[in-house]
């Protein structure tokens, strides 16, 4: 497979993916393509050894499986999340002041707010609509042109703006949408941009969860173009890296992707890690294809393992001291696993030894990540699945700058790294 040509798919699955939905959309597209059954949990599931299908819940929360062709024993995980800090509408958007149309948004997640200023930015996501006869549908929206933006205050009303100032979302971060516009004509324009992507006219809106986006397009950057710079890296990168090497496996064993929405607000939800969906799923494909009942699902999830993929603090050039001084992961220098005695990682010595002997097994580089223990440490799905499920984890990614700026970084050379681990991963024959 070329790199090249992955990397061009990247690129265009983050520009394709402003919010969850999309990104789950587009996931779903290309399993489909590849041949995976879309299933609804409202239905009965009929499933039969080596099938391959996918289930989605909320939309934007994803598991798809490739089932063994022998009888189920244990499956080999790999999750991610498909959401990403940001700016949201709230339900009640329009704002006026001094002739403008502003756009009230509230943070999603631990966002960086600065690098929100002085950006063109697009909006997209979920709207709900009722048609003419009645009938309620949702449709997905993505304005990918510049129609906001978020305009700095100069310097010379601040004088001391560069001496660090906390910026407040309630006042300072409204973008500027429209002049002398009002709330109609917010209305007016989202039936506009519906009509024009899905060519749906006579509908009245009911609800929306819309966000903003960044229109600045993903890139290749460096003299060499060792670096991929764009919006939602985390987690966008792994859910990316996760489909890839789910299709390039053989096939021949159980293997699962699951992405999960609302890890960056604590995955508190119905489609959330701390939600029941991957639970749910699991159980119909062990009652059906392995042991039925909890005795067998119970040998079903510690036969297995679960590899937890989110992004890695990169040592960042410019500021070493903020690194432990032997934990300081690098850009192209493969993918990362992460650990923390507190347990914000899932990482054991046993599930580390498996990433260990994969990465040997494919010469592949490793790295570690350990916070300063002088400075607090984030969290990812895997401890919450492991605590929800029993499953044996490992959190591993790959090392980026900027996490949770609106435009993040990444090494490009570590991309083909963590799918020729992955792929490896959904292949091997036996688990430690």
């Amino acid at each position: 497979m070329s790199q090249d040509a992955r990397l061009e798919r990247l690129l265009d699955f983050l520009r394709r993916s402003p919010t969850p939905w999309h990104a789950t959309a587009h996931l779903a597209e290309r399993l489909e393509a590849a041949g995976y059954r879309r299933l609804l949990e409202t239905d009965a599931w009929q499933l039969s050894p080596g099938e391959r299908v996918y289930v989605t819940r909320n939309d934007s929360s994803l598991v798809a499986l490739q089932l063994p062709r022998e009888r189920l024993q244990a499956l080999r995980l790999v999750g991610a999340h498909t959401d990403s800090p940001g700016l949201r509408l709230k339900p009640c958007p329009a704002q006026y002041s001094t002739g403008w149309l502003q756009l009230g948004v509230e943070v999603y997640g631990g966002a960086l707010l600065a690098p929100w200023f002085d950006r063109d930015l697009g909006l997209a996501g979920r709207v709900h609509l009722r048609h003419a006869d009645g009938r309620i549908e949702g449709v997905l929206l993505d304005v990918d042109r510049p129609v906001a933006i978020i305009p700095s205050l100069a310097i010379h009303l601040d004088r001391e703006v560069n001496n660090g100032r906390a910026l407040n979302a309630q006042t300072q971060m409204a973008p500027v949408f429209l002049q002398g516009g009002e709330q109609p004509d917010f209305e007016r324009l989202l039936k506009r941009w519906i009509a024009e992507q899905h060519g749906l006219e006579d509908v009245e809106l009911l609800d929306f969860e819309l966000a903003l986006r960044d229109m600045q397009s993903p890139a290749l950057v460096g003299v060499d173009a060792e670096l991929i710079a764009s919006a939602r890296l985390d987690n966008l990168l792994s859910c990316f890296i996760g489909l890839e090497a789910l299709l390039e496996s053989d096939g021949r064993q159980g293997a699962v992707l699951v992405a999960n929405d609302h890890e960056e607000v604590g995955s508190a939800s119905a489609c959330g890690a701390q939600g029941p969906f991957l639970g749910d799923v699991l159980r119909r494909v062990s009652d059906q294809l392995g042991e039925a009942g909890e005795e067998g699902f119970i040998r079903l999830i510690q036969s297995s393992r679960l590899i937890s993929c989110d992004n890695a603090h990169a040592l960042h050039p410019s500021f070493p001291d903020k690194h432990d001084a032997a934990h300081g992961p690098l850009l192209n220098g493969g993918p990362v696993i992460k650990v923390n005695a507190s347990q914000r990682y899932a990482t054991n010595s046993a599930t580390a030894a498996l990433f260990r002997e994969l990465c040997r097994a494919v010469e592949v580089p490793v790295q570690s990540f350990v916070t300063r223990a002088d400075m607090g440490c984030g969290s990812t799905i895997g401890p919450i699945t492991a605590t929800e499920l029993g499953l044996p984890t490992l959190d591993v990614g790959l090392p980026q700058w900027a996490m949770h700026s609106i435009r993040e970084t990444a090494g490009a050379r570590d991309v083909e790294y963590l799918t020729r681990v992955l792929t490896a991963f959904f292949d091997c024959s036996e688990l430690l």
